[in-house]
């Protein structure tokens, strides 16, 4: 049988995740990136669940991940004139995780992570600075051509897009417009690296959070002297207009945006952060979405990671890309010569996770970023009791009913409970 080619479209964590297993299945893989080298930047990004079962498969990458880890102790939740509330750590405990995960990375290390991975792998290839301009299919086959001729017009047995919520590759392969399947939030983050030390050294970070919605979180970074910085805006969902300030700032690029959230987190009080944001030269914004699309394929098309199922505030994205990737290769390697059977059968089985990791708990986010003063109180006060009982009473009757109480806000952050196969692998 000859060796399936295939296209992958997009190299930030879903890419390279999938490249390896699909490598793996015994597929030769050209991996395409629009920036023209690994996206540095971004915030923290958890494994949890499922993805913590699949790392695990890869031989020595559970240790990479470890060492390539934020140095994050925690989070220390601050309230009004800076005042320290309740600090929140790891369990200890990789497969029971609470809101600090045991594997918190930056993004552009995970990636960094994935790609050094697969970079030397005879099957995988890598290009940057390409995109797909068209495709069409034909025969079982997708032909592919690419925006800046750095490949030549190719056929492919399959195409996987997993270039995030806002897929470009998405919209080619449905013929839809970008916007098509996107639900939006309301809600929307910026993050950036600031060349200045606002935690003196500490390794543990702050989330500060005003009225209404506003929450600005700092974090260390591994480069002494600098942080990490998280700043959001959530607005009720029935008010799509507290939105526009932000997409009117967006399209207007950086200083525009800069301009925005000085405006926005006024008398928030963190001025101090605003100012080191504004002389950074690595914003990103981005709006927060759910994406769900009817379909996860079409023909020899097919979505991965956010591409296909951005889960939207709740923080399994990751977990969903590590998972979708593993699993989109994993049938395809057990239906040889038959890849509509091997898509129905990523589809059938990445469905109900899917379901279940897209979840969005009553009340979240604006649980965590509450719109109104007595809703912030309240946050406050139970965030507290729930972290000195669980920390005074840990093995204590009372300490699990807090856990259950948190574990309707973690979605994707105990033990895996999905039965991730064991494939056996072609090569």
């Amino acid at each position: 049988m000859p060796q399936l080619r295939i296209l992958v479209v997009g190299a930030s964590i879903a890419g390279p995740m999938a490249a390896y297993w699909l490598a793996k299945a015994g597929a030769s893989v050209d991996i395409i990136e629009r920036y023209p080298s690994l996206r540095k930047g971004g915030q923290v990004v958890d494994i949890r669940h499922s993805a913590v079962t699949i790392v695990r498969k890869v031989p020595k990458l559970e240790e990479a991940l470890v060492a390539s880890g934020a140095p994050l102790q925690g989070l220390q939740m601050v309230g009004k004139a800076n005042k320290p509330l309740v600090a929140i750590q790891p369990t200890g405990i990789p497969e029971e995780q609470f809101l600090i995960s045991d594997f918190e990375i930056f993004r552009d290390d995970l990636a960094t992570v994935l790609y050094d991975l697969t970079k030397d792998n005879p099957s995988v290839h890598y290009v940057f600075g390409e995109t797909v301009s068209a495709m069409r299919q034909e025969k079982e086959k997708v032909i592919v051509d690419f925006a800046n001729g750095l490949l030549p017009q190719s056929r492919y047995d399959l195409v996987v897009a997993a270039d995030g919520a806002t897929s470009r590759t998405r919209a080619l392969g449905f013929n839809c417009n970008v916007r098509d399947g996107i639900d939006p939030y309301n809600a929307w983050a910026a993050y950036c690296t600031i060349d200045k030390d606002l935690l003196n050294g500490s390794n543990m970070g702050e989330f500060s959070v005003s009225t209404p919605g506003r929450g600005i979180m700092l974090g260390p970074d591994h480069v002494k002297g600098a942080n990490r910085v998280i700043l959001m805006g959530n607005n009720p969902r029935d008010m799509p207009e507290r939105l526009l300030p932000y997409q009117e700032a967006a399209k207007k690029g950086d200083n525009a945006m800069k301009a925005y959230l000085v405006d926005f987190f006024k008398g928030h009080g963190r001025d101090e952060i605003l100012a080191a944001v504004a002389e950074s030269d690595s914003l990103y914004a981005t709006e927060c979405v759910q994406v769900k699309f009817p379909r996860l394929f079409n023909g020899n098309f097919v979505l991965v990671g956010d591409a296909g199922y951005s889960p939207g505030p709740i923080g399994t994205g990751t977990t969903l890309a590590i998972t979708g990737a593993y699993v989109l290769a994993g049938e395809i390697n057990d239906h040889p010569g038959d890849m509509a059977a091997a898509l129905r059968g990523y589809s059938d089985r990445m469905q109900p996770i899917i379901k279940d990791m897209q979840k969005i708990p009553a009340g979240f986010p604006s649980v965590m970023t509450p719109e109104t003063d007595w809703g912030l109180w309240l946050r406050d006060t139970l965030l507290y009791v729930i972290s000195y009982v669980m920390v005074v009473y840990q093995l204590k009757p009372v300490a699990q009913f807090f856990r259950w109480i948190a574990g309707v806000y973690c979605i994707a952050w105990a033990r895996d409970s999905y039965g991730i196969p064991d494939y056996e692998w072609k090569a």
